[in-house]
């Protein structure tokens, strides 16, 4: 089958998820036989920070212009089994005329950021990224949180058949690895930063820092402002690229994850950032959310932190019992949650 995405990036991951998700994906996909063109907008932020490590299992066309690549992008579509939209894809509308008066068989808009949406709908916000139509005319709706946002994306939006389609790791790339010097630390956290997660980042990070100086810590990502209340043991990196992510995690004790506001709000979605941490053998700790357990089981195969006392103690937790957390995390995301799962799942939704 022949796959055509118009999305926001593949060939950048800085400041955005979307890119590693659809990296593991596509190419699992391609893997199964299918023929995949991945439309991107070339803007000068992700031009600047291109970081894709790999591009044979499928292809990228990289526009300045709608009108510029208007007539390539219909004459894909139209020839297409599957044509996909996503969230923040840029010329929405002209976009969504192009794939729903197509000839494609199957035509869905993919949420990556169904939180965030339904968030800017519920402050009457304009959600730039949303075609004014709705989403009555795909044929199918992909959602990456499931749950109440299901109900929330026919409500509010129309849409008449909603899917989950959850994140996923591939596991080429995240992996454990031997440890590098430059990343070790007792505690470690990777993500862009987010004013709706910094009061949980200071209780679960800032906080226990403050608390225990002899011990390290370790923050990576786009965004921080300059004003961030950075200490002596903890180390700062803008941009850690998908391929040194397993080096990262290998080198951590323990790593973190904090959720953002409307995403716990919902529930049911879990971060790329869990599967990858998981897939490269760290423990991780992490703040509640309902459906959580649909992914990994609390107290078995994820250690739930809600304070900073909590997290102090899990810091202080016998190796042995990490070890296990470890061991649990790494067998389920190897068993339920890698981008070929999440392939089969995605062409079993279109079939």
């Amino acid at each position: 089958m022949e796959i055509v995405i118009f999305g926001l990036s593949v060939s950048s991951s800085w400041g955005n998820g979307h890119a590693t998700i659809w990296r593991g994906l596509l190419k699992a996909l391609a893997r199964q036989g299918h023929r995949i063109t991945f439309f991107e907008q070339d803007v000068p932020y992700y031009a600047n920070h291109r970081d894709l490590p790999y591009s044979g299992s499928f292809d990228i066309v990289l526009y300045r212009s709608w009108d510029e690549v208007c007539p390539a992008a219909e004459e894909a579509v139209n020839r297409s089994g599957c044509s996909i939209v996503t969230s923040y894809c840029p010329n929405v509308e002209e976009v969504t005329s192009a794939v729903v008066n197509s000839r494609s068989r199957t035509k869905i808009y993919y949420d990556l950021d169904t939180p965030v949406t339904l968030e800017r709908l519920q402050r009457g916000e304009k959600v730039e990224y949303l075609p004014r139509c709705g989403l009555d005319p795909f044929d199918l709706v992909l959602s990456y949180t499931g749950g109440q946002a299901l109900k929330e994306l026919r409500l509010r939006l129309g849409a008449r058949c909603v899917i989950p389609l959850y994140g996923s790791v591939d596991p080429e790339i995240h992996r454990p690895v031997a440890k590098c010097a430059e990343y070790e630390a007792d505690l470690s956290y990777l993500g862009t930063y987010a004013a709706d997660r910094q009061g949980q980042l200071d209780q679960l990070l800032l906080e226990p820092a403050r608390h225990l100086p002899e011990k390290r810590f370790l923050i990576a990502g786009a965004l921080y402002p300059q004003d961030f209340p950075w200490r002596e043991n903890i180390r700062f990196f803008p941009h850690i690229p998908p391929p040194l992510h397993s080096a990262f995690y290998s080198s951590s004790r323990l790593t973190l994850n904090v959720t953002r506001a409307a995403m716990a709000q919902l529930g049911y979605c879990p971060s790329g950032r869990l599967f990858e941490a998981a897939a490269c053998g760290v423990p991780i700790v992490s703040d509640y959310w309902e459906g959580l357990g649909r992914f990994f089981e609390p107290g078995r195969e994820i250690h739930i932190v809600a304070n900073s006392d909590e997290m102090e103690a899990a810091l202080r937790l016998p190796l042995g019992v990490l070890a296990r957390y470890r061991e649990r995390a790494m067998l389920r995301v190897m068993q339920e949650h890698t981008a070929e799962h999440r392939a089969r799942e995605f062409l079993r939704m279109i079939a």
